[in-house]
């Protein structure tokens, strides 16, 4: 149970990151260089997004549920876990939204995961 908010903490971090790829992708969103006020309409209406209204919704919610497991765990073991965070996106990255598969990038999928098991182990 005292690891339950870290995994929340990841689930809405990760949830954050992809969808806000995920619409940025499906909207062809970019910032337009054109002058600041069609900046400011372009990202009012990018926010406004209901999709991208919830990922930072979700960044939200995810640094409410990592203050709830500061309350329960050391810094020292709570945090090695969020470096899965990488490696959850990049999964889901290639699985979701077709991101290049390189052997370097499984590599240091590799290397994270045994990251996160020697330093909570040891």
């Amino acid at each position: 149970m005292r690891y339950l908010y870290v995994f929340a903490t990841l689930f809405f971090t990760v949830y954050g990151q992809m969808i806000l790829k995920w619409r940025i992708l499906k909207l062809n969103w970019s910032m337009p260089h054109t002058g600041i006020w069609d900046m400011v309409v372009s990202y009012t209406k990018f926010l406004l997004d209901p999709f991208i209204f919830s990922g930072f919704l979700s960044a939200f919610v995810a640094s409410i549920c990592w203050s709830m497991a500061m309350t329960k765990l050391q810094i020292t073991e709570a945090y090695p876990f969020m470096s899965l965070a990488p490696a959850i996106v990049f999964i889901l990255g290639i699985w979701l939204l077709g991101e290049t598969f390189t052997i370097g990038k499984v590599l240091g999928l590799v290397l994270i995961i045994l990251g996160v098991i020697v330093t909570v182990k040891y």
